[in-house]
Formats: structure tokens, sequence, C-alpha cells
């Protein structure tokens, strides 16, 4: 049994690393940090934990708690790891940060990006990129892993196999997004109250998200060049689930585009050994509702003959794989536990 815990554990990303892990039988939660709650229990912060814990919130002394527990999960604002994070404390546990402090390798491109200086640029090098299916090889054995963001998650793991396998244009890839609002966090801004948000759906950080620079990170090592895409993320009133449609020019060979047969055979060969990542048939389109509360990613895609182009779509829960469920199989990949431990469950319905 190793010991967790937890800064930030009452935002929603947090609390549902708490709701997955009360279920894990091979982790305990010790520490329920949270700046706005210290000495208020967990449970009359988030009544569905109602009589399942206990403990009342500590406050975000990382320090100290790396001394308790075997792992820290930061599920924090970007910046606090960065500005906190020492060898003292990554000799002393294991870190899982679900910010975007340690995501991108290149210190300028981050502070362009997010516009914050990197208070600890000499550990962004060893920091692993969590994107389990990708890089799982890498993350045992890590101490600081880099858990990957909602979009980020779902853009990628749609496209990554045919840009791998070189059947698209990379730098022709555009990425449409669309998300619930639990992915603002859990935060009183304006823009998600509730009138601003019901019926109606909108883009945002067009041509300017901070996502955007990640996924053509991470895309460009499965082609080996450096990419620019167009990604547009966009609002939509419901509380979970991203949705991306994806638009890439097709790679001809002598002369022809690859069939639906060629393409859905590199898809397979990526994913049909991944447990969490279902392949759909081909043209079937994914939807939110099928993914929702799990650990699934649901992929498929589209050859539009007519244009030469391809339409790849992706479907996830961006409170499970986009932040909580992907942070616990990183953890459970980092400690040699079975990957779908604590997350082997169905999608709910309805």
């Amino acid at each position: 049994m190793i010991k967790v815990g937890i800064i930030g554990a009452t935002g929603y990303a947090g609390a549902e690393i708490v709701r997955l892990l009360y279920s894990h039988p091979e982790a305990k939660i010790v520490w329920y940090g949270s700046r706005s709650y210290v000495d208020e229990r967990f449970a009359s912060i988030y009544k569905n934990m109602f009589t399942l814990v206990e403990d009342k919130c500590f406050d975000d002394n990382i320090v100290e708690l790396s001394k308790q527990v075997d792992v820290i999960f930061t599920a924090t604002p970007q910046g606090y790891l960065a500005g906190v994070l020492t060898e003292e404390i990554l000799n002393n546990c294991k870190v899982i940060d679900l910010s975007a402090d340690f995501r991108i390798k290149d210190v300028a491109t981050y502070e362009k990006w997010y516009g914050i200086e990197h208070k600890s640029p000499q550990f962004i090098e060893e920091a692993v990129y969590g994107l389990c299916e990708i890089n799982r090889d890498k993350e045992k054995g890590a101490r600081l892993i880099a858990n990957p963001g909602c979009y980020t998650t779902c853009s990628i793991l749609t496209a990554y196999p045919l840009v791998k396998a070189g059947l698209i244009d990379p730098t022709t890839l555009i990425v449409d997004a669309k998300s619930g609002t639990s992915g603002a966090g859990r935060g009183a801004k304006l823009p998600n109250l509730y009138c601003e948000v019901n019926e109606s759906i909108k883009a945002y950080g067009v041509t300017s998200h901070r996502h955007t620079p990640e996924i053509e990170e991470q895309l460009g090592y499965a082609c080996g060049q450096e990419i620019m895409i167009n990604f547009t993320p966009h609002l939509v009133p419901m509380n979970r689930g991203i949705l991306v449609t994806e638009y890439a020019s097709l790679v001809k060979k002598d002369g022809k585009l690859p069939t639906k047969e060629e393409v859905m055979k590199v898809y397979h060969d990526a994913y049909d050994n991944e447990f969490f990542v279902r392949v759909l048939e081909y043209g079937e389109c994914p939807e939110t509702k099928w993914v929702e509360g799990s650990n699934f990613v649901d992929v498929s895609c589209k050859i539009d003959e007519r244009t030469g182009r391809i339409v790849m779509m992706g479907a996830l829960d961006n409170l499970v794989k986009g932040a909580a469920g992907q942070a616990v199989q990183n953890m459970n990949i980092i400690f040699g536990f079975d990957e779908k431990m604590g997350l082997d469950f169905a999608p709910m319905f309805p």
C-alpha cells in the first residue's frame, strides 16, 4: 500500500483523483492539500464523499508532505510546482504534476505561451511526458511525471498513429476541439457562469491557446520534424467531455491515397493492445456520452476522397483520461501496478 498526497485536492481534477483512489486497492490518501479549505472536512466540500472520507484538508506544504508519502499529485495552476519543486522533494517521493509546468521541453516556448517565468527549468529534461500509451517505458522509474491535459491527450492520441506512420502531412493538421465546462476548473469565472454558458457554444483562445505547442511538440516527436498546427478549442454547455475533430491531407504513395483498410490497420496496430484506447469502426463518430466517467478514449476516422484529406475523431472524459484517470494510470506504471488498477470500470450512461 503506497501513501498518496494531493495538492489541490478540492479542485475538480484533484477531487476526481480522490474519487478514483477511494477504490484503489494499493493506494491510500493521507494528505488532502487545499489552500482554500484548510481544516475543513473534505466531505463537507464534496458531498459525494460523505461517510467515505472523514479526513480534513491540510495546507499545501509540499516539503513536509514529501516526507510522509510515496507520491504527490499536484492538481494546481501553472507555475505552482515549478515555483516550489526541489531536489529534496524528488528524492523523498514521486511527483505527478497535472499542470503544464513540465510538459514542454523548451523553456522559452513555455514562458511565451503561458506568460510566466519558469522557476525550476533544471527539472524539465528529467520530467517524462505522461501520455501512457506512448511513453510508458520512459515512465518506469521516473521521479517526475508531466501529466498531459485533456485537449492534448485527445488531440495527440487521435492523430498520433497516422502521423507516426507517415500517412498524413502533419503540417496540414487542423484540430477543432470542444470541451465541457469542468475543463476550466472550479474557480468562479464570469464566462463560466450558467447563464453565460447555457444554450451557447463559443470558440476561445483562437490562434493562441496554450495547449497548441504541447500538441505540436509531441506530434513532432512522432514524425521526427517540427510542425505547426491550427488548434481551436470551443466551450460547450456540458459538465464533462472532450471531442476533437481533426483534418489533414493524406500522403499519396505511387499517386494513390491510402485506403480505409490501410488507415484502420495503422490505428489497430497502434491501439489494439491498449486497453484504454478503443478504435471504433471506420467512419463511426465518437461521442462524449460513451466515455463519460471513464478512462477510455474512443477514436475513429473517415477519408474524404473528394479533397484527399482525412477526418480523425476522438472523445474522452476531460476529468478522467484527460486529467485524474491518466494521473492514476501514470501512478500505476511508475509503481509497477497493473495499469488498469482502480480504473477498470465502464463509462456511465445515461
